[in-house]
């Protein structure tokens, strides 16, 4: 793992160290078994709550560690470096817990963000629909207002911790207005009519949940409503600004687990009476693996230093997100190459690791959504 870190103060040092142990003592080693099951690690999650980790960005009054943007992805990167269903999944729930943090009342703060920033529950965020990805506009669920205050119905695809959450963030169409006649609301998991799939048979990430969760006019209250009626678009894409820079966080981390086992392999193999790390081509190929992994970290940490200055970000976090997702599946697939026959057996993580990769590049928006994004913002320029 990479030592040289530029760190605000002690506190945030102190900090990653924390972050590196418990990565170290409670993911790496049960890390393989559990995806090779398909476990759901529902007690790391309350771990990492426990430990302080589920709220770093977060104030203090709310139960949050109140540290910058910056130090929250350098914890997130040795969390998924050592299990990278555990840091998506931390990289969602921080998510999801910010429209309520930046878009809620002082009192749906009080009431229900010390819970997710301390791990007692676990959130989703609920935006995807199976014939609404990447166009947000083409969203049909939809909530109608009551008297006691609003009726949810419809299905959401793609959903992480789908069945698993004990809350949903989650986006519906409250007018036909397009664009603008969407909201957000937390819903909670045990709202009569909400229901989960059975999870994604899928290529990789198999410890993390993914499921399609359906809505059969679920009723909520009129304080779930989070923020202004029909701002949920905004809210949403000001949520995947963050969102972004916490995937390019993990991308980068499963590339540094990669190039770590890579290079391991490199220094103890021996052909024709030398290490393979001293024959140059093979030398060459792991010089540009940790040339592409510290560009991507150096990536993510500049958007995130935006952030934190209040700085306009997006551009950045898109940017971020490109880079450091195209890098993780390009060291992984190298990684294999170096471990040549073994990195295709499951006796080594790496072909784990390539498989973990490829979805980096299409969820939080695709990477051709995120060439979308950069484009625009030069053009207007």
């Amino acid at each position: 793992m990479p030592v040289d870190r530029l760190l605000p103060h002690n506190d945030a040092a102190d900090l990653l160290q924390l972050a590196r142990e418990i990565a170290a003592k409670e993911l790496a080693p049960r890390a393989g078994q559990a995806e090779a099951d398909h476990a759901f690690p529902r007690d790391i999650f309350r771990m990492l709550g426990a430990s302080g980790l589920l709220g770093l960005p977060y104030p203090e009054k709310f139960g949050g560690g109140g540290l910058p943007y910056e130090t929250y992805l350098q914890v997130l990167e040795e969390i998924a470096a050592a299990w990278m269903s555990v840091g998506v999944g931390m990289s969602v729930h921080v998510m999801s817990a910010y429209p309520l943090f930046a878009f809620g009342t002082d009192e749906q703060r009080e009431r229900w963000l010390p819970g997710m920033l301390g791990g007692d529950t676990l959130g989703a965020f609920s935006l995807s629909e199976s014939e609404a990805g990447s166009d947000i506009a083409a969203m049909t669920t939809r909530a109608t207002r009551t008297a006691d205050g609003w009726t949810l119905s419809g299905r959401k695809a793609w959903v992480t911790h789908g069945g698993r959450a004990d809350y949903y963030t989650l986006m519906a169409r409250t007018s036909d207005d397009g664009a603008q006649g969407i909201s957000v609301f937390l819903v909670p998991a045990d709202a009569s009519g909400l229901t989960a799939d059975a999870p994604e048979r899928k290529m990789g990430l198999t410890g993390s949940v993914t499921a399609q969760v359906s809505l059969a006019r679920v009723a909520v209250a009129h304080d779930r409503l989070i923020g202004d009626e029909g701002r949920g678009v905004p809210i949403a894409l000001s949520a995947l600004d963050s969102g972004r820079l916490g995937i390019a966080a993990c991308a980068t981390g499963l590339a540094q687990a990669a190039l770590d086992t890579a290079v391991a392999y490199a220094r103890e193999r021996t052909q024709f009476g030398r290490r393979i790390i001293d024959h140059q081509g093979l030398s060459f190929l792991l010089a540009d693996m940790e040339a592409a992994v510290v560009s991507a970290r150096a990536t993510y940490l500049d958007a995130a230093r935006r952030r934190d200055r209040g700085m306009p970000f997006t551009q950045h976090a898109a940017v971020a997100k490109l880079v450091a997702t195209d890098v993780a599946m390009r060291v992984t697939t190298d990684a294999v190459q170096v471990l040549g026959g073994a990195g295709y057996t499951r006796d080594f993580p790496v072909e784990r690791f390539m498989r973990e990769a490829k979805v980096t590049q299409i969820f939080e928006g695709t990477n051709q959504i995120q060439r979308l994004v950069i484009g625009r913002a030069l053009a207007t320029l």
